[in-house]
């Protein structure tokens, strides 16, 4: 595996993989999404995850998120073991440490866009920091949005308001799954822009599923993925070197 590294990174780790593994089925039908896989993400780290299609790089964000239950392996979120967590105490993680935007919005029509971004916090009977909202708020640069409902937003402001919505709480990481998938490239360069400024500005550590280079580019940090295991990593990436790398991956299967 090939490493690129110039920049000086956090040592604390906000989640980790070690020997992680998912499979699907049992015997002829029998998939292994991920093969052993161990994996850190730092604190205050914008990580990309990318490899080709059924790589299992979704399968990884959704166990290490705590969507998805692991057929072995350790999968943590700060010093807490998911593998071991009850189903209340891994819904309680989830919703206290762990901010999450996908692909579709996932907004309330009902709701208009300040509501939208307090609902999370608003079901689990918490205040929000109104100092830290404001941030949040300014930072993706909904000031002048909040009372409106998403049929009033386009595309890229709804996603960002789900932007501001897992940002809010203050998780310790967000994961993101796509997150421009649904976005045309204007309203996704913004979107990346704000979760990078998430991490450059608030401190927050995002990991982020993607099969565009571009939004890769974004990214302190790409792993790239394949059959299941982590093949190869990069720091500092553009768009050009990620499609490089993948590239490689169409030719060979993986990295030499």
């Amino acid at each position: 595996m090939t490493t690129t590294s110039t920049a000086t990174r956090s040592t604390a780790v906000a989640a980790r993989a070690t020997d992680l593994r998912k499979v699907y089925g049992q015997g002829e039908t029998q998939v292994v999404a991920l093969g052993g896989v161990t994996v850190e993400f730092r604190q205050a780290e914008y990580t990309a995850i990318m490899g080709p299609s059924g790589s299992g790089k979704s399968t990884l964000m959704h166990c290490m998120a705590g969507l998805d239950s692991v057929s072995g392996g350790s999968a943590q979120i700060g010093n807490v073991e998911l593998t071991t967590l009850k189903d209340k105490k891994l819904t309680q993680l989830r919703r206290d440490k762990i901010g999450f935007i996908f692909q579709a919005f996932n907004l309330l029509p009902t709701l208009n866009a300040i509501e939208n971004i307090t609902l999370p916090m608003d079901i689990a009977g918490r205040k929000p920091d109104k100092q830290w909202l404001d941030t949040v708020v300014e930072t993706v640069g909904l000031s002048g949005r909040l009372k409106h409902r998403p049929n009033q937003l386009s595309g890229g402001q709804q996603q960002r308001v789900a932007v501001a919505r897992a940002l809010a709480g203050k998780p310790e990481i967000m994961f993101a799954d796509e997150p421009t998938g649904n976005l045309d490239s204007r309203s996704g360069a913004e979107v990346l822009g704000f979760l990078r400024n998430s991490v450059r500005e608030l401190g927050q550590t995002v990991v982020m599923v993607t099969h565009d280079p571009v939004a890769a580019g974004y990214a302190d940090r790409v792993v790239f993925l394949a059959d299941g295991q982590i093949v190869d990593e990069l720091y500092e990436p553009t768009a050009d070197a990620v499609l490089d790398r993948m590239k490689r991956f169409d030719a060979k299967g993986r990295t030499s």
